[in-house]
């Protein structure tokens, strides 16, 4: 438990005023923090990052156990007397954990534009966020940046300059407008295809190209994939998008393109740290090169694998 401890005091906890665009009010407007109730709390309407009992759950359990809650959530009223949550949704469940009744809130008039971009720029800065959570993250955003018609940041400021709607949805993450594009891309995988682009059996890029298969031929793509357990490179997946723009591909196009991978060539890498504890500190790189052949030669022949001479 120290070390668990130790780790979450080290948790650098942002300032309550930048986060929340708090300083530029008076001490009259300041809003008041409300103590609220945790099962009046529910979560965002398709919030899409995920809450999970992990170790970042244990540490921030940990902290608020020892600090409480530094940064309260910010709620806006909801249905009836409950309180709908855009930012906070982590803190919500380590409370509940450590089975407190009450959060403290500051509670917003948002409208549903300034709710989502609030939500999402409160999280899209989080370590570690899986595909799906930001490419969902950055669809929801621009959708509210487009109706709104307007930029809005978390105190409803206007500024004069115009962005881009995409290059402003990536903005707060440091990400171009054409990356978010090429994420927002992701959301038009299936389920099945988006977790193991999750789960980085299918790489990002080539979930990019497949998100361009039509939904029947994705169910098609990935039933493949479970039969062959195959999964496709960039340059198939490619493929597959070209065939399924000219309206060629069907099940038996999707078997061969993945049965035709050539194999990779293989790449291995020798660190020079770690030769250098091995090798004369005058030796050249192609000393040692002609020295680990050698050597290798003779252990295959040692296999079996090698006739002499």
């Amino acid at each position: 438990m120290a070390n668990k401890k130790g780790s979450a005091s080290n948790i650098k906890m942002p300032d309550v005023n930048e986060l929340f665009g708090l300083g530029q009010e008076s001490e009259e407007q300041a809003e008041k923090v409300v103590e609220v109730a945790i099962e009046k709390l529910y979560s965002f309407n398709a919030h899409p990052f995920k809450v999970l009992d992990d170790e970042k759950m244990q540490e921030t359990v940990e902290s608020i156990r020892e600090h409480g809650v530094i940064c309260p959530l910010i709620v806006r009223q909801g249905k009836e007397d409950g309180y709908e949550i855009i930012a906070g949704h982590r803190r919500k469940r380590a409370c509940e954990l450590l089975g407190l009744e009450t959060i403290p809130c500051f509670i917003r008039d948002f409208t549903d534009e300034e709710a989502t971009i609030t939500m999402v720029d409160s999280n899209i800065q989080r370590e570690e966020l899986l595909y799906s959570e930001k490419a969902y993250a950055y669809k929801m955003k621009l959708d509210a940046i487009r109706k709104q018609g307007q930029r809005t940041d978390l105190t409803s400021r206007q500024v004069g300059r115009k962005l881009e709607a995409a290059d402003e949805v990536g903005e707060k993450s440091g990400e171009s407008g054409r990356q978010v594009q090429r994420f927002i891309r992701l959301t038009f995988l299936i389920k099945p295809l988006l977790d193991y682009v999750d789960e980085k059996r299918i790489p990002v890029n080539s979930g990019i190209e497949l998100s361009y298969l039509e939904a029947e031929e994705q169910e098609q793509l990935y039933q493949t994939i479970e039969r062959l357990c195959v999964f496709p490179s960039l340059a198939q997946a490619k493929k597959l998008k070209e065939l399924s723009r000219a309206g060629k591909l069907n099940g038996n196009g999707i078997e061969i393109v993945l049965s035709d991978e050539k194999p990779a060539a293989l790449t291995v890498r020798l660190q020079r740290k770690k030769l250098d504890a091995y090798f004369p500190a005058d030796y050249s790189a192609e000393q040692m090169e002609a020295t680990i052949y050698g050597l290798l030669e003779e252990w295959s022949f040692k296999q079996g694998n090698r006739q002499e001479g």
